[in-house]
C-alpha cells in the first residue's frame, strides 16, 4: 500500500519534487527548442505572433515575471470558468493570472466513468499532449483516465481524448474559443520550455466558495452518497490551495479514492439508514479470492473477444428492462466483479446506478450465468483480476405515427 501511495503521488498528483530541478538544468541551448518547434506549425505560429506581446504586457501590469516558470490550471464545471495561476520559483506561492470563460459544457456534475457519457472529467490531471494541428484550432490534452479513473471507471470503455481546446463545441472536453486557447497554449508552451513537464490541471464540479454553486451541488448529491463523498474529496484540495496557494500532494488509496495529504479534514457525515423491511436474501456466487492483482500483462478475455462482450452487454440491457423499478425509464448500472484465475466470473457487486435490491439481485443472477472467461495473465501465469463494467438499461421510445 505504501508503494502504491508513493508511486501514484509522483505520477498523478504533480508533486513539485518532479519539477525541482536546478535552474542550470533548465537553461541553455534546449531552453526554447519546444517553443521553436511549436512555431513551425501555422496555428501556434499565428498565436505567438498575435498574442505573445499582449501576454507580456498583461504580466507586467500585474507585476508578474514573464514567462512563468510554473503554471497551474483549475477549472470549474458548473461555474464555466478556468483559471491560470503562475509562479516563478518552486517554493513561491501561486498567483492568479487570469480567469477564462468556458464557453460550453457537456454532461452534468460528477466524474467521467465511461466512454460516450459526455461527461467532463473531475479530478486531478496534468497536460500530456500539445496538439498544434487540432481540429479545434489548438488543444492541450489531459491524462484522462488517470490512475483513479482506471480503478473506478468502466474497465472496457473508460473513454479517452479529453482536451482543453478552441472552438465552442464539446462532448466532454473544455472549450475556450480560439481567442482564449491561444493564450493558454502559449503559457503552457513556455512553462514546458522552462522545464515544467507536468502542468497540473484540477477539474472541480463547482467553486466551493460560491454559495449558489455549492447549493446546486448539494441538491444534486443529496441522494447520491458516492457523488457526495467524491465532491468532498475534491473540496479538500480546493480548500488547501485557497489557503496556502500551493498544490497539495494527492494520493490514491487501493479503492481508487483521492486522499488529499494535509487537507483541512472535511468529515463526511454518516447518515443512519432507515429501518427497512427484511427481505429474503438471494445467495450469489461468492469466492474467497486470493492473489488479486491490479497490473497484468494480459487482461481477461470474454469468449469471442471485445465485440462479443459488447453484444452480450447489449442483450443483457434489453433483458433487464422489465425489471427496472417503477417510474424508471433508464439506468446506467456499474457492476464490479472478479474474473478468477480459472476464468470463472464471481463476486458480483453493483457499485453505482441502482439501490433497488430486487433489481440488483436479478441483474447479478443473470450475470452469473455468463460463460467462463480466459483469465488474466501475469508473468505467464493466470491470476484473478477485478473488473468494472457499466450496463445501459433503457426502455425504448415508442414511435407513434401521426
Amino acid at each position: 500500500m505504501k508503494n502504491l501511495f508513493l508511486s501514484i503521488a509522483l505520477i498523478v498528483c504533480f508533486n513539485n519534487v518532479i519539477l525541482a530541478q536546478p535552474s542550470a538544468q533548465r537553461t541553455g541551448a534546449s531552453f526554447s527548442s519546444f517553443i521553436d518547434f511549436q512555431k513551425t506549425f501555422p496555428h501556434p505560429d499565428e498565436s505567438f505572433r498575435r498574442k505573445e506581446d499582449t501576454l507580456q504586457k498583461q504580466f507586467a501590469e500585474k507585476g508578474l515575471k514573464w514567462p512563468a516558470n510554473y503554471i497551474y490550471i483549475r477549472s470549474f464545471k458548473y461555474d464555466s470558468q478556468m483559471e491560470i495561476w503562475v509562479k516563478d520559483e518552486l517554493n513561491d506561492p501561486f498567483k492568479l493570472f487570469k480567469t477564462y470563460k468556458v464557453c460550453a459544457l457537456a454532461g452534468t456534475l460528477g466524474p467521467k466513468r465511461m466512454e460516450g457519457d459526455y461527461q467532463v472529467p473531475e479530478g486531478f490531471y496534468y497536460i500530456n499532449e500539445f496538439n498544434p494541428k487540432s481540429s479545434y484550432y489548438l488543444s492541450l490534452g489531459i491524462n484522462y483516465p488517470n490512475a483513479s479513473d482506471k480503478m473506478l471507471s468502466d474497465s472496457m470503455r473508460p473513454g479517452a481524448g479529453i482536451y482543453i481546446h478552441g472552438s465552442c463545441v464539446t462532448v466532454g472536453c473544455i472549450p475556450l474559443t480560439d481567442d482564449r486557447i491561444d493564450e493558454v497554449y502559449i503559457l503552457a508552451a513556455h512553462a514546458k520550455s522552462q522545464g515544467q513537464d507536468y502542468i497540473p490541471v484540477h477539474i472541480f464540479p463547482v467553486r466551493y466558495n460560491v454559495p449558489r454553486s455549492v447549493a446546486f451541488l448539494n441538491n444534486l448529491s443529496k441522494d447520491d452518497p458516492d457523488l457526495k463523498k467524491f465532491a468532498v474529496r475534491l473540496e479538500d484540495a480546493f480548500d488547501y490551495f485557497d489557503k496556502y496557494k500551493q498544490l497539495p500532494v494527492i494520493l490514491i488509496n487501493d479503492k481508487g479514492d483521492y486522499i488529499v495529504n494535509g487537507s483541512l479534514a472535511h468529515k463526511i457525515p454518516v447518515e443512519k439508514d432507515e429501518v427497512a423491511v427484511k427481505r429474503t436474501a438471494v445467495l450469489h456466487r461468492e469466492r474467497k479470492v486470493t492473489g488479486l492483482v491490479e497490473a497484468v500483462h494480459e487482461w481477461p478475455k470474454y469468449p469471442g473477444g471485445g465485440p462479443a462482450f459488447m453484444k452480450y452487454l447489449e442483450g443483457l440491457g434489453k433483458d433487464m428492462v422489465e425489471y427496472l423499478p417503477k417510474g424508471t425509464r433508464k439506468a446506467y448500472v456499474q457492476v464490479e466483479f472478479i474474473v478468477d484465475k480459472d476464468g470463472v466470473p464471481t463476486n458480483f457487486k453493483v457499485i453505482k446506478g441502482s439501490k433497488d435490491e430486487d433489481f440488483i439481485d436479478e441483474l447479478i443472477s443473470k450475470m452469473e450465468k455468463m460463460p467462463q472467461w480466459q483469465p488474466a495473465i501475469l508473468n505467464d501465469k493466470p491470476v484473478p483480476k477485478k473488473m468494472v463494467q457499466t450496463i445501459a438499461i433503457e426502455i425504448p421510445e415508442v414511435l407513434v405515427g401521426g
